[in-house]
């Protein structure tokens, strides 16, 4: 497996990925310190945003995605995952199926359940060790979930809170699909369809999902 390589979806040779990586590429740090950075940057610049589903194969490019100020987990995945490789770091993506109790009405009116899938987060190798980190909830949005904004130490996992800040139960994994060495779209797609079929029922011939 390849977990440094350039593809159709990690374009990280891309005039707007190189953007984004420009002011970590240099040898003064040390790739835990450019994992670190990177994540932050990629947690918090790109707005968490699950209510937009994209059906075409183009919106999946990290170059794409880059290109805009909100977008789901799996896009931030994309995006982070096609940075780190440009770094030199080797990244790959890993896909599971969570559940939300916090905040969740907007959630069940639009998708019918407050369970989300698939979830997009990170596998990146530091040290000699696979670290896995969600770089999907940006901090304003963890703040008004009352709730820790996911911190990366480049030593450890990074993924969703158990709890909120009140010890009210946030986030649930419920299921693990496991890594891909790139971007597996026609699972992500299936499985999508699988789990909220009146969604595209009712958008049937679109591109873009808007709910």
């Amino acid at each position: 497996m390849d977990y440094l390589a350039s593809t159709y979806y990690f374009d990280y040779e891309t005039d707007e990925i190189q953007e984004i990586i420009d002011e970590f590429n240099t040898d003064a740090l040390t790739p835990k310190e450019k994992s670190k950075l990177l994540y932050l940057k990629i947690r918090d610049f790109w707005k968490y945003y699950p209510y937009t589903i994209n059906l075409s194969k183009e919106s999946y490019k990290a170059s794409s995605i880059a290109n805009k100020n909100r977008t789901h987990c799996v896009d931030k995945s994309i995006l982070l995952i096609a940075c780190l490789r440009a770094l030199k770091i080797p990244a790959r993506i890993h896909l599971a199926k969570v559940k939300n109790h916090i905040g969740v009405e907007r959630l069940v009116k639009k998708f019918g359940t407050n369970e989300l899938t698939p979830h997009g987060m990170v596998d990146l190798y530091l040290n000699g060790q696979w670290l896995k980190v969600s770089p999907a909830f940006n901090k304003e949005l963890c703040r008004i979930c009352r709730v820790e904004p996911l911190e990366f130490d480049g030593e450890n996992d990074s993924i969703f809170q158990e709890f909120n800040n009140e010890g009210k139960v946030f986030m649930e994994y419920l299921e693990d699909y496991g890594h891909f060495e790139d971007v597996p779209l026609e699972f992500i797609f299936d499985n999508a369809k699988t789990h909220y079929p009146n969604i595209f029922v009712e958008n049937k011939g679109v591109n873009e999902i808007n709910l």
